[in-house]
């Protein structure tokens, strides 16, 4: 599933391709890509023809566009396999189309001479999905208001995340994990960020000192960043950007996926253990398990 990293690059493209960008036109060409809109495909349509989007935002993993002048989003869920395309009208549809958002004639497309361009959804999966919802006080979809800032958000508040790992009796990696206490890591920069921290994943959260925790976060910004900069990670096809192009971080990536491959700082084959129905990769040497009792 994309992580934080992979979301705002979907979500740049839609602040350049999408925002300002008036709907005249939605089809829903698959139910389960509307099934969180409680009302449906053709309401779903009908609400939205008309509309014009605002700049496209993202807490975390989630990722929606405000609509300028009725106090609702839509909200984006990628799931496994989503993809949010800007695409000519001329263009051929995708195999797994879902939905389809047609837009006016903008001045650039005049410009051009090219085709108006349109927001499709495609999801080979069908895991994921859009649905319009209320907005919070905030400005967020009112479904995800529980979600915690992340950590690449100016106003997420480093003291008060050091004080709930010292108080959740939990362990560090489902910290991470947990969106309510942070938001936007899944279980890619979780290992990264771990490996490069030289913390086990089942490591108690109340035996991290502020100093450590301080440096945990420094290292799940720095490879988030990192990762944002070569456009996230896609291991195939079904991640890309809105222009169908896919990122590179898995060619920099230090833990995960390298299971038997040397850690890249002691040279120790690098171990997968199951974990949670996913998978954890570690280095034995630089991160070992906590002591039983720890």
């Amino acid at each position: 599933m994309p992580e934080l990293p992979e979301v705002e690059v979907v979500r740049r493209g839609l602040e350049r391709w999408v925002a300002g960008r008036t709907v005249t036109e939605v089809e829903v060409l698959h139910p389960r890509a509307v099934r969180r809109h409680p009302a449906g495909g053709a309401d779903f349509a009908a609400r939205l023809k008309g509309q014009r989007f605002g700049v496209a935002r993202r807490r975390g993993k989630y990722l929606w566009l405000p609509l300028a002048e009725t106090g609702t989003s839509v909200l984006g869920h990628l799931g496994m396999s989503g993809q949010l395309l800007v695409q000519p009208e001329d263009a051929a549809d995708e195999k797994h189309l879902r939905i389809r958002i047609r837009f006016a004639a903008s001045d650039s497309d005049s410009v051009r001479g090219a085709a108006g361009t349109e927001l499709r959804f495609v999801d080979q999966r069908t895991f994921g999905g859009l649905s319009l919802h209320d907005q919070t006080p905030d400005g967020l979809p009112d479904v995800i208001g529980h979600i915690a800032r992340d950590p690449l958000d100016p106003e997420f508040d480093d003291a008060a995340f050091h004080s709930a790992l010292r108080l959740r009796r939990t362990t560090v990696k489902r910290a991470l994990l947990d969106q309510s206490l942070i938001s936007g890591v899944g279980n890619i920069y979780a290992d990264e960020a771990l490996w490069r921290s030289r913390l086990h994943y089942d490591r108690p959260t109340a035996t991290l000192t502020r100093p450590r925790s301080a440096e945990l976060l420094g290292h799940v910004r720095d490879v988030m960043n990192a990762a944002l900069e070569v456009g996230g990670t896609s291991f195939d096809s079904l991640y890309v950007n809105v222009n169908g192009e896919s990122g590179y971080f898995d060619r920099s990536l230090d833990a995960y996926g390298r299971e038997d491959e040397p850690c890249h700082r002691c040279g120790t084959p690098m171990r997968r253990r199951a974990w949670m129905n996913r998978s954890s990769y570690f280095c034995p040497r630089c991160q070992r398990p906590p002591r039983a009792g720890a």
